[in-house]
Protein backbone atom coordinates (compact mmCIF):
# COMPACT_ATOMS: atom_id res chain seq x y z
CA UNK A 1 0.00 0.00 0.00
CA UNK A 2 2.90 2.77 1.21
CA UNK A 3 4.72 1.50 -1.75
CA UNK A 4 1.84 2.31 -4.71
CA UNK A 5 1.02 5.70 -2.68
CA UNK A 6 5.04 6.58 -3.15
CA UNK A 7 4.89 5.39 -6.56
CA UNK A 8 1.70 7.39 -7.40
CA UNK A 9 3.29 10.45 -5.64
CA UNK A 10 6.40 10.42 -7.65
CA UNK A 11 4.50 9.86 -11.00
CA UNK A 12 2.08 13.01 -9.27
CA UNK A 13 5.51 15.08 -9.20
CA UNK A 14 6.78 14.08 -12.68
CA UNK A 15 3.61 15.41 -13.92
CA UNK A 16 3.87 18.65 -12.46
CA UNK A 17 7.67 19.13 -13.54
CA UNK A 18 7.18 18.04 -16.95
CA UNK A 19 3.89 20.74 -17.24
CA UNK A 20 6.58 23.42 -15.69
CA UNK A 21 9.18 22.77 -17.93
CA UNK A 22 7.16 23.17 -20.93
CA UNK A 23 7.32 26.14 -23.50
CA UNK A 24 9.08 28.95 -22.06
CA UNK A 25 10.54 27.05 -19.16
CA UNK A 26 12.60 25.02 -21.08
CA UNK A 27 16.00 27.34 -20.63
CA UNK A 28 18.06 26.81 -18.79
CA UNK A 29 20.00 29.85 -17.22
CA UNK A 30 18.52 33.10 -15.52
CA UNK A 31 14.98 33.32 -16.49
CA UNK A 32 12.25 35.72 -16.16
CA UNK A 33 9.68 33.45 -14.15
CA UNK A 34 6.09 34.14 -14.68
CA UNK A 35 6.28 37.24 -16.76
CA UNK A 36 7.92 34.90 -19.60
CA UNK A 37 4.79 33.78 -20.32
CA UNK A 38 2.99 35.03 -23.18
CA UNK A 39 0.25 36.75 -23.16
CA UNK A 40 -2.30 36.91 -25.59
CA UNK A 41 -3.40 40.66 -27.23
CA UNK A 42 -6.69 41.17 -28.85
CA UNK A 43 -6.71 41.59 -32.63
CA UNK A 44 -8.11 44.72 -31.96
CA UNK A 45 -5.13 46.50 -30.25
CA UNK A 46 -2.74 45.00 -32.52
CA UNK A 47 -4.72 46.44 -35.82
CA UNK A 48 -4.86 49.49 -33.64
CA UNK A 49 -1.35 49.66 -33.07
CA UNK A 50 -0.51 48.69 -36.73
CA UNK A 51 -3.16 51.32 -38.14
CA UNK A 52 -0.94 54.15 -36.40
CA UNK A 53 2.17 53.20 -37.57
CA UNK A 54 0.96 52.85 -41.52
CA UNK A 55 -0.47 56.60 -41.00
CA UNK A 56 2.82 57.83 -39.20
CA UNK A 57 4.88 56.19 -41.46
CA UNK A 58 3.47 57.31 -44.65
CA UNK A 59 1.33 60.74 -44.16
CA UNK A 60 2.29 62.18 -40.35
CA UNK A 61 5.97 63.23 -41.60
CA UNK A 62 6.66 66.19 -43.48
CA UNK A 63 9.29 66.11 -46.08
CA UNK A 64 12.02 68.33 -47.41
CA UNK A 65 12.69 68.20 -50.56
CA UNK A 66 15.51 70.74 -53.08
CA UNK A 67 15.31 74.22 -53.08
CA UNK A 68 12.75 75.76 -56.11
CA UNK A 69 14.50 76.40 -59.06
CA UNK A 70 11.94 77.53 -61.67
CA UNK A 71 9.15 80.47 -61.42
CA UNK A 72 6.14 77.93 -61.92
CA UNK A 73 5.85 76.51 -58.56
CA UNK A 74 3.34 73.26 -58.78
CA UNK A 75 2.69 70.86 -55.92
CA UNK A 76 3.43 67.43 -58.54
CA UNK A 77 1.41 64.58 -55.72
CA UNK A 78 -2.59 64.65 -55.24
CA UNK A 79 -3.32 62.76 -52.66
CA UNK A 80 -3.21 59.21 -52.97
CA UNK A 81 -6.38 56.94 -52.79
CA UNK A 82 -5.16 54.97 -50.09
CA UNK A 83 -4.56 58.45 -47.60
CA UNK A 84 -7.95 59.68 -49.08
CA UNK A 85 -9.44 56.15 -47.91
CA UNK A 86 -7.40 56.74 -44.20
CA UNK A 87 -8.87 60.45 -43.60
CA UNK A 88 -12.53 58.95 -44.48
CA UNK A 89 -12.10 55.67 -42.53
CA UNK A 90 -11.11 58.35 -39.52
CA UNK A 91 -13.88 60.76 -40.12
CA UNK A 92 -16.80 58.04 -40.32
CA UNK A 93 -15.19 55.01 -39.17
CA UNK A 94 -16.15 51.85 -40.19
CA UNK A 95 -14.26 49.67 -38.51
CA UNK A 96 -14.88 47.79 -34.88
CA UNK A 97 -18.39 46.85 -35.74
CA UNK A 98 -19.84 44.11 -33.59
CA UNK A 99 -20.38 40.59 -35.92
CA UNK A 100 -23.55 39.90 -36.00
CA UNK A 101 -24.90 43.15 -34.22
CA UNK A 102 -23.97 45.65 -35.95
CA UNK A 103 -21.68 46.37 -39.36
CA UNK A 104 -21.00 49.19 -41.33
CA UNK A 105 -19.98 48.15 -45.14
CA UNK A 106 -18.61 50.77 -47.94
CA UNK A 107 -18.90 49.42 -51.20
CA UNK A 108 -18.15 50.66 -55.17
CA UNK A 109 -15.85 53.48 -53.61
CA UNK A 110 -14.80 56.41 -56.19
CA UNK A 111 -12.33 59.21 -55.10
CA UNK A 112 -12.77 62.89 -57.06
CA UNK A 113 -9.96 65.17 -56.00
CA UNK A 114 -9.52 68.51 -56.64
CA UNK A 115 -6.67 70.96 -56.04
CA UNK A 116 -7.86 73.95 -54.11
CA UNK A 117 -4.98 75.77 -53.40
CA UNK A 118 -1.37 75.80 -54.18
CA UNK A 119 1.27 78.56 -52.81
CA UNK A 120 5.00 78.75 -50.94
CA UNK A 121 5.19 81.10 -47.93
CA UNK A 122 8.39 83.36 -47.77
CA UNK A 123 11.41 81.85 -47.02
CA UNK A 124 12.04 81.69 -43.33
CA UNK A 125 14.79 79.84 -40.46
CA UNK A 126 12.95 76.54 -39.21
CA UNK A 127 14.25 75.02 -36.16
CA UNK A 128 16.32 71.62 -36.77
CA UNK A 129 15.85 72.86 -40.69
CA UNK A 130 17.55 75.84 -41.50
CA UNK A 131 16.19 78.63 -43.76
CA UNK A 132 13.41 76.93 -45.48
CA UNK A 133 10.16 77.78 -47.07
CA UNK A 134 6.43 76.12 -46.20
CA UNK A 135 4.37 74.78 -49.75
CA UNK A 136 1.40 74.20 -49.25
CA UNK A 137 -1.47 72.24 -51.90
CA UNK A 138 -4.95 72.06 -50.92
CA UNK A 139 -7.25 69.39 -51.79
CA UNK A 140 -11.09 69.07 -51.90
CA UNK A 141 -11.80 65.25 -52.19
CA UNK A 142 -15.22 63.91 -53.17
CA UNK A 143 -15.76 59.90 -51.82
CA UNK A 144 -19.17 57.91 -53.59
CA UNK A 145 -19.81 55.16 -52.23
CA UNK A 146 -22.97 53.05 -51.38
CA UNK A 147 -23.24 52.08 -47.54
CA UNK A 148 -24.27 48.85 -45.89
CA UNK A 149 -25.87 48.21 -42.66
CA UNK A 150 -26.44 45.26 -41.09
CA UNK A 151 -27.93 45.32 -37.80
CA UNK A 152 -28.59 41.76 -36.15
CA UNK A 153 -30.42 42.86 -32.72
CA UNK A 154 -33.34 43.46 -31.71
CA UNK A 155 -34.55 42.91 -35.30
CA UNK A 156 -33.01 41.87 -38.09
CA UNK A 157 -32.46 43.87 -41.09
CA UNK A 158 -30.03 45.32 -43.51
CA UNK A 159 -30.12 49.24 -44.79
CA UNK A 160 -28.45 49.75 -47.71
CA UNK A 161 -28.22 53.32 -49.26
CA UNK A 162 -26.54 53.63 -53.04
CA UNK A 163 -25.85 57.31 -53.07
CA UNK A 164 -23.83 58.49 -50.18
CA UNK A 165 -20.84 60.99 -50.43
CA UNK A 166 -18.79 62.45 -48.41
CA UNK A 167 -16.32 65.42 -48.89
CA UNK A 168 -12.54 65.16 -47.14
CA UNK A 169 -10.06 68.31 -47.13
CA UNK A 170 -6.80 67.34 -47.26
CA UNK A 171 -3.57 69.16 -46.84
CA UNK A 172 0.12 68.62 -48.32
CA UNK A 173 2.64 70.50 -46.71
CA UNK A 174 6.23 69.94 -47.44
CA UNK A 175 9.70 72.01 -46.88
CA UNK A 176 11.63 73.48 -49.47
CA UNK A 177 15.49 74.30 -48.61
CA UNK A 178 16.39 77.66 -50.12
CA UNK A 179 20.11 79.30 -49.08
CA UNK A 180 21.72 82.40 -49.07
CA UNK A 181 18.59 84.45 -47.87
CA UNK A 182 19.00 88.08 -46.94
CA UNK A 183 16.77 89.46 -44.29
CA UNK A 184 17.68 92.64 -44.52
CA UNK A 185 20.13 94.77 -42.63
CA UNK A 186 20.81 93.66 -39.33
CA UNK A 187 19.35 95.52 -36.26
CA UNK A 188 20.36 95.52 -32.50
CA UNK A 189 18.44 96.04 -29.50
CA UNK A 190 21.03 96.77 -27.25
Amino acid sequence: MHKQRFTLLMVAIAACCSLTMTGCFQSTGPTLGIFSIPIPVSPYWQKNYEDKFHIQERYARVPILGPITSGNIVALDPPSDDEVWWALERARPTQGGIPFLHETQRNNITFVKEKIADYVDPPRVIPLIGPAQLHHAHYKCTAYFSERKIVGWPFPHTLIDEDCQEVLYLDHNHFHMCGNLDFGPATSNY
